[in-house]
């Protein structure tokens, strides 16, 4: 599912770089309003999508999600203008193993974005033009047919939670083991009630507001990536014309470093015993360099472009920050954690909503220079901010050991009485 979901969202800038700008004449920064409007109805459904989450089973809720955007994403070939392409967009929207779980379902999405690209230069070669429809077109209808069975897929076959999985597929055994393998405080635990005391629980600790804000810094280290600079790079080079295949192959190299980057980094902070911040300096060290290397004077093609792939292994934030936030609220309920994960999404959403129009409009292309200042202060944000949430999460697991520690020695002295 999460593979089909970024499929869909690398397919509007390979479609641009393959003709829709042409057919559809866009103009200025129309490309990223369209992404606007994509991100706005992210943003809105967020609280309520995880919330109902909480109630109601995952095989429903996602495989209709599903269904609908794969019909949607098929609808979009049929626009006859720009605005046609925006109502699709709206509607997308054990701790030691932690990281690597992540980490897969991270690469995954990126495999979507990474084989988007060759889906559409496959299509160009074999569709274009048949019956009439170029081969952007034919993206949108090839992309929404794979998301459907998916979406089928899902309904029957996905597991659920632990405690509530009828998958065909598990035995009794399994679904024992899976509860088992949850945190001790959560096997018995009551669901939680969904009301202003829980809210006020939430908003009274750091965790909402420290990875909130984590979050917002590092989707935003990820904008040479998620905005396309590479393609529009391309599309807009002032002495190069490359090919609809060049445009569309050259970019997914990025999407590919990421997902080494994904699963060497969650693999090693597992293996660290979960050092998470440990990404956050990287973050911050390759945010300034690939910045510096595309704004220094003089720099060759060659050179653009490995900043652009270095910079496509800040993908490694998603997965890591992710686990990072859930290791630290292991011990809280399902709802604290749903509220908090759906803030982070929404937060980082809320910016991205305009900061691709201030920072990265499509009318900047080639060189973006705002942008690269814009992502040199936050990679030194994203630095700093790292150091304060570990500062944090280190405090409160020591107040944790504290607090336990008396009652294991009162429940020696009973023993021993």
């Amino acid at each position: 599912m999460y593979f089909a979901n970024y499929l869909y969202r690398s397919n509007l800038a390979n479609a641009y770089v393959s003709g829709m700008k042409e057919d559809l004449n866009f103009h200025g920064n129309q490309f990223n309003l369209i992404n606007t409007v994509f991100t706005v109805g992210y943003v809105l459904s967020q609280v309520p999508s995880n919330l109902a989450l909480y109630r109601l089973k995952a095989t429903g809720l996602s495989a209709g999600h599903d269904g609908g955007w794969g019909g949607l994403t098929m609808a979009t070939a049929g626009g006859r203008s720009r605005k046609d392409s925006w109502p699709s967009a709206s509607f997308l929207g054990l701790e030691r193993e932690l990281g690597k779980r992540s980490g897969i379902f991270t690469a995954s999405g990126l495999a979507g974005t990474m084989f988007g690209g060759f889906i559409q230069t496959g299509i160009n070669s074999s569709l274009h033009m048949k019956h009439g429809l170029p081969g952007w077109r034919w993206l949108f209808i090839v992309d929404g047919l794979v998301t459907i069975p998916i979406a089928v897929y899902g309904f029957f076959l996905f597991p659920d939670t632990p405690k509530t999985t009828r998958a065909p597929y598990l035995t009794a055994e399994d679904r024992e083991l899976a509860v088992a393998r949850l945190p001790s405080s959560t096997h018995d635990a009551e669901p939680t009630k969904l009301n202003f005391a829980l809210a006020k629980r939430v908003f009274s600790t750091w965790h909402l507001y420290g990875f909130v804000i984590l979050w917002i810094i590092a989707g935003e280290t990820e904008s040479f990536s998620t905005n396309s600079l590479l393609a529009l790079y391309m599309k807009s080079h002032p002495t190069i014309k490359y090919t609809v295949a060049q445009n569309n192959n050259y970019p997914s190299g990025i999407p590919a470093v990421g997902i080494v980057s994904t699963l060497i980094w969650a693999t090693l902070t597992d293996f660290l015993g979960g050092k998470r911040y440990l990404v956050g300096y990287w973050i911050g060290i390759t945010g300034v360099v690939t910045s510096a290397m595309i704004l220094a004077p003089g720099s060759s093609t060659a050179t653009i472009f490995a900043a652009y792939y270095w910079a496509g292994s800040v993908y490694a934030c998603q997965a890591t920050f992710f686990a990072w936030a859930n290791d630290v609220m292991r011990y809280k309920d399902d709802a604290w954690r749903s509220i908090v994960i759906a803030g982070m999404n929404m937060g980082s959403n809320i910016i991205n909503a305009w900061w691709s129009i201030v920072f990265y409009p499509a009318s900047d292309a080639p060189y973006f220079r705002s942008g690269m200042y814009a992502m040199i202060a936050c990679s030194i944000a994203m630095a700093i901010w790292t150091g304060f949430v570990t500062y944090m999460s280190w405090r409160e697991g020591k107040q944790r050991v504290d607090s336990e520690q008396p009652a294991e020695k009162e429940d020696i002295r009973s023993k021993e009485c």
